[in-house]
């Protein structure tokens, strides 16, 4: 009689490894260098690959989620459910992260740190800039730079342009395909190296970040994370719910796998073959999720928002200064605007939140405070971005399936 060993799940891989890297991280406190030595490289190349597969992925899923729809009126209702959607939830998110702050007085008791706070604010472009940055002058330099926006608007007018040449399209359309099975194959081989890239990533944030610099910090933390969660609880299973009909226990099981890799890469881009994978499993059409979870990892910044709202308060409290309600509605305007011209890769929450102080007159050099935080915030709010981007994926799915079945 044989027995068959039952492989372990991706999944519990890649707890196990969360778990250990946050374990190694404490035991390392003392010569964190090592682990920025020694450790971070291996999680360093593993985010390059994905990096480096993530491009290809984008422009022919979105191509090839065009073509399938095969009707370019089709592809724009969708789209601007979309975009509604998660300009919507963002909004919702912005006001959350100010609500808590200010309820829980987040700035309260805490002391500036003697000597000057240094931070080198980038300049944030104009919306007529980020408008005009959406369209790319040519279609190498998008791909070859990731700027993901332009990779988008590339794919999306391929897809029509292969819709509307019709019988001479058909070719690129194969290849189109073709190339799209490669890319996720090559993905799946870089996914199996996930235990191994996590532990990697995580043991030197922990590392470097232990309990003594987070203490003074900690309620900022506290609060952000308590808008996170009650941002993905409340909000989240309430459109799955009311939209899609399916039940929030289910939703959130089905996205634990893409969630625990969101909250060690923080990285929405990273994570997109994880969350196409579970909201297919979960019932969505490949070609619905293969358009519009790239358009939201790239433009739907929820936790983004929440983190724009604690931080803003956070630093008009310390530096004694009062948020009037023009100003909190100004900090919702401009950080949900601002989540469709920033990226979905690690740290781009800082240019964000330059763009929101800006807008209210608080000082910038504020951000120099959070900047030594931010990744561990930046983890929490990832989490949020990716779950945001499945909730929308099937509750878009759910409404355009009953509008056939009409």
């Amino acid at each position: 009689m044989t027995t068959t060993k039952k492989k372990m799940s991706l999944t519990t891989s890649i707890f196990i490894s969360l778990v250990l890297g946050v374990l190694a991280g404490l035991a390392f406190q003392g010569n964190a260098d090592f682990t920025v030595k020694y450790i971070k490289p291996f999680g360093t190349v593993y985010l390059n690959l994905i990096k480096m597969i993530v491009v290809p992925v984008v422009l022919f899923s979105i191509i090839q989620g065009i073509i399938s729809l095969q009707d370019i009126r089709k592809v724009g209702s969708i789209g601007v459910k979309t975009i509604a959607f998660y300009l919507c939830t963002t909004a919702v998110a912005v006001t959350v992260g100010l609500t808590f702050a200010n309820i829980l007085n987040v700035g309260a008791g805490y002391v500036l740190p003697t000597g000057e706070l240094v931070y080198e604010a980038k300049e944030a472009p104009s919306f007529i800039d980020t408008l005009v940055n959406i369209f790319p002058s040519n279609a190498v330099t998008p791909l070859a730079n990731a700027t993901m926006l332009q990779v988008i608007v590339i794919a999306v007018f391929f897809g029509f342009g292969i819709i509307v040449a019709e019988e001479k399209g058909k070719a690129a359309a194969d290849f189109v395909e073709s190339m799209a099975e490669v890319s996720f194959k090559i993905m799946g081989m870089i996914i199996k190296l996930s235990a191994i890239g996590v532990f990697a990533l995580i043991c030197p944030v922990v590392a470097q970040n232990g309990p003594e610099v987070l203490l003074p910090l900690l309620k900022v933390i506290l609060v952000a994370y308590a808008g996170y969660i009650i941002h993905m609880v409340v909000v989240y299973s309430a459109t799955v719910k009311a939209l899609a009909g399916m039940s929030p226990v289910k939703f959130f099981k089905g996205m634990s796998r893409p969630m625990m890799f969101a909250f060690s890469s923080a990285s929405s881009v990273g994570v997109l073959p994880f969350n196409m994978e579970a909201t297919e499993k979960l019932g969505v059409r490949k070609e619905v999720s293969s358009f519009i979870l790239p358009l939201g990892a790239t433009i739907n910044m929820d936790g983004t928002a929440i983190y724009q709202g604690v931080c803003a308060v956070f630093i008009a409290q310390i530096f004694g200064l009062d948020l009037g309600l023009t100003q909190q509605l100004t900090i919702i305007l401009t950080a949900t605007l601002a989540s469709i011209g920033t990226a979905g890769v690690p740290g781009s929450g800082m240019i964000m939140l330059a763009m929101v102080l800006q807008s209210v007159g608080l000082p910038v050099e504020g951000i120099a405070l959070v900047a030594g935080i931010d990744r561990i915030l930046d983890m929490g709010r990832t989490v949020v971005n990716i779950t945001g981007d499945a909730a929308c994926t099937i509750c878009i799915d759910a409404v355009d399936k009953k509008r056939n079945a009409k």
